[in-house]
């Protein structure tokens, strides 16, 4: 692929392949590393084949390798074999979220859950490019209204998978995040997986104080509540109050955010997987 399939402008790139613009700019003109196509407009735009060769350099001149070297074995490496139909997709919902485009992300979400399961599209897409985000942000690539439109968009779709989740016939199940903890796009996620392996879901969602939690279980007499904090010190601070709802009710928690499975048990609670898709796996109705 070497045309306008991906559709990459300059910025989109470096933020992709974590290069600046300007390093890629003097490795299109010193090394020929890069062919673009035009757009209508006259911009350049780069494909998945220039984002490889970038990668690929990018790799070899952290081995040490001399740059015009490494433009060298990057421009004559084998073409990629073809991407898959979900590789497409992600790119395309990748560059939509960059650029704040809705409806264009709206497209590529429904093209991915009428490709994959919502279990594959989360593991294979949704999930790795959410901890990417996370990363670009961290390190100042990516602005925190990227962060919060893609976060938002995402969530909102899972959220339309998640009518009737709690109308199953299986045991019954009360999702929840710590006091304080505002990030509940993962128990979201995790809801969406676990009402489809038979579960009935009661979601509540964000920043949960633990008397209305246990006011809660007491009304719903859940078989399993599963908590959740992407904080180790938030789960220190409220230590006490896990430890006294698992003496009482079945408590499971994903072990996210630097928290190890061994404190989660030391409070009597499950520890689950960090990875939401394995944690779902494992919770048998």
């Amino acid at each position: 692929m070497n045309g306008t399939d991906g559709g990459l402008r300059i910025g989109e790139l470096a933020r992709r392949a974590g290069v600046s613009p300007d390093a890629l700019r003097a490795w299109e003109q010193r090394y020929g590393l890069l062919r673009p196509a035009r757009s209508p407009g006259g911009f350049r735009l780069y494909s998945r084949d220039d984002e490889a060769r970038v990668r690929r350099m990018t790799e070899l001149i952290g081995q040490g390798v001399a740059a015009a070297e490494a433009a060298r074995q990057a421009r004559t490496a084998p073409e990629p074999s073809p991407q898959s139909p979900v590789d497409d997709i992600a790119g395309q919902l990748h560059t939509a979220l960059g650029s704040f485009d809705d409806q264009a992300a709206h497209a590529a979400l429904d093209r991915l859950f009428a490709t994959v399961s919502v279990a594959a599209a989360l593991a294979d897409v949704l999930i790795p490019y959410l901890h990417d985000l996370g990363r670009r942000w961290a390190a100042g690539s990516a602005s925190v209204t990227q962060e919060h439109f893609a976060a938002s968009l995402i969530r909102g779709r899972l959220l339309g998978l998640a009518r009737d989740w709690g109308a199953g016939i299986g045991p019954p199940v009360l999702l929840a995040c710590l006091p304080g903890e505002a990030h509940d796009l993962g128990l979201v996620a995790f809801g969406v997986l676990v009402a489809r392996r038979g579960w009935r879901v009661t979601f509540l969602g964000a920043d949960t104080p633990f008397d209305a939690l246990a006011g809660t279980v007491r009304t719903l007499d859940p078989a399993l509540v599963v908590l959740l904090t992407l904080n180790a010190d938030r789960f220190e601070r409220h230590a006490e109050d896990i430890c006294s709802l698992a003496s009482g009710t079945p408590v499971a928690m994903p072990a996210v955010g630097g928290l190890s499975q061994d404190r989660i048990a030391a409070m009597g609670a499950r520890p689950l997987p960090a990875d939401i898709v394995a944690a779902a796996r494992e919770l048998t109705p």
